[in-house]
C-alpha cells in the first residue's frame, strides 16, 4: 500500500509539474504574441510615416506650382486693378459732367405714340 501511495505521489507530482510547464508555455506564447503585435504596430507605424512623408513631398510639389500661379493671379489683378482706378480717375469729371447734364437738361416733348382725345 505505501508503493502505491508513493506511486500516487509521483503521478500528482508529475501532474502537478505538466501543469506548471503548461502555464509557463503559455505565459511564453502570450508574451510572444504581445511582443508580435507590438513588432507588427512598429512596422505599421513606421511604414504610415513613410507614406505621410511621401504624400507631403508629393503635395508640396503639387502646391507650389499652384503657388506660383496664384502669384502670377495675384500680379496680374493688381495690375489690372492699377489700370481701372487710373481710368476711373481719368474720365470721373467727364462722365459726371454728362450725367447732370442729362439729369438737368430736361426738354419736354410729346411722345410720339400719344393721340389727342378729339
Amino acid at each position: 500500500m505505501a508503493s502505491q501511495s508513493q506511486g500516487i505521489q509521483q503521478l500528482l507530482q508529475a501532474e502537478k509539474r505538466a501543469a506548471e510547464k503548461v502555464a509557463e508555455a503559455r505565459k511564453r506564447k502570450n508574451r510572444r504574441l504581445k511582443q508580435a503585435k507590438e513588432e507588427a504596430q512598429a512596422e505599421i507605424e513606421q511604414y504610415r510615416t513613410q507614406r505621410e512623408k511621401e504624400f507631403k513631398t508629393k503635395e508640396a510639389a503639387a502646391l507650389g506650382s499652384h503657388g506660383n500661379s496664384a502669384v502670377e493671379v495675384d500680379k496680374e489683378t493688381v495690375g489690372k486693378m492699377g489700370s481701372i482706378q487710373t481710368s476711373y480717375q481719368r474720365n470721373r469729371e467727364g462722365v459726371l459732367g454728362n450725367l447732370l447734364k442729362m439729369v438737368c437738361d430736361i426738354k419736354p416733348e410729346i411722345h410720339a405714340n400719344y393721340r389727342f382725345a378729339g
